[in-house]
């Protein structure tokens, strides 16, 4: 009997060398059982020694591309990735709404927040920056900035527990259900802590800092693997703790691949 698999969306820009965007997010995908589906929002010029540049898709291909797969294949979780543009931001939170992905309806729906490069700088004008916030930060079941992100958007930069705490409180009066802060960019501790937490319940999920250079697609791949188990039913702390630990591994598993950052890898999932 031929079973179905349930669907995940991604909302992002594509990376040339393979590593981040919606490739990292197809292959997380697949790695977690569930078939993805692609709103491509704009075409990088890249490889592992950064972006080189990049063209973005008009905003109205954006909002094509998700109407015509949720109307026919349906939508069982979302995320979005990179953005580009303040225009592409208010046409996907529209047409979201229109096809009924994100809070108050059955579709969770995860905003990874691509605002910052690996080295840190900003990757969005403070135009975009305010249509995450507003647009579609009041959407998401989740969202997942990195340190650098976290600063772009609230001003705060986190150096500890206390700042990692007040960052949050920040981040969800922006109107998301839940959110993450994440603590890979924390370098100077041997573990990484990220802290989940929806306004009353605060969790700390602790994991050992892997000491390696290829963590390329590291953002994207947590953010689509939490993607996967909401769309599998898990409620928000559980897919969290399962893309946690998916995450540990694909950078325990990382390699080496041209003369700048390599890739996290999920292929352990399919040796398993």
């Amino acid at each position: 009997m031929t079973v179905v698999p349930r669907t995940a969306l991604t909302i992002a820009g594509s990376d040339s060398g393979g590593g981040a965007g919606v490739q990292a997010d197809l292959r997380t995908f697949f790695a977690n059982g569930v078939h993805g589906l692609v709103a491509l929002t704009a075409v990088t010029v890249q490889n592992s020694m950064g972006v080189l540049g990049f063209t973005e898709i008009p905003a109205d291909v954006v909002t094509a591309q998700i109407k015509a797969v949720a109307g026919d294949m349906g939508v069982h979780a979302a995320k979005t990735g990179m953005l580009a543009t303040a225009e592409i931001i208010r046409a996907v939170a529209k047409t979201l709404g229109e096809v009924h992905i994100g809070r108050g309806t059955r579709t969770p729906f995860v905003v990874d927040p691509v605002a910052a490069s690996m080295t840190g700088h900003a990757l969005l004008r403070e135009e975009a920056l305010e249509a995450i916030r507003t647009e579609l930060f009041p959407l998401a079941t989740l969202v997942t900035p990195n340190l650098d992100e976290v600063r772009l958007l609230t001003g705060i930069t986190v150096t500890g527990a206390a700042t990692r705490r007040a960052a949050a409180e920040a981040l969800l009066e922006f109107g998301p259900d839940w959110v993450l802060v994440k603590g890979g960019h924390l370098q100077d501790t041997d573990t990484c802590v990220d802290l989940l937490y929806d306004g009353t319940e605060l969790i700390e999920l602790s994991g050992e800092r892997i000491a390696t250079e290829n963590t390329h697609g590291g953002g994207d791949t947590m953010a689509s693997a939490i993607t996967s188990s909401l769309a599998k039913g898990a409620d928000v702390p559980t897919a969290v703790e399962q893309a946690k630990r998916f995450i540990e591994r694909c950078v325990a598993e990382s390699y080496p691949l041209g003369a700048g950052v390599g890739p996290v890898s999920p292929f352990w999932r399919l040796a398993d």
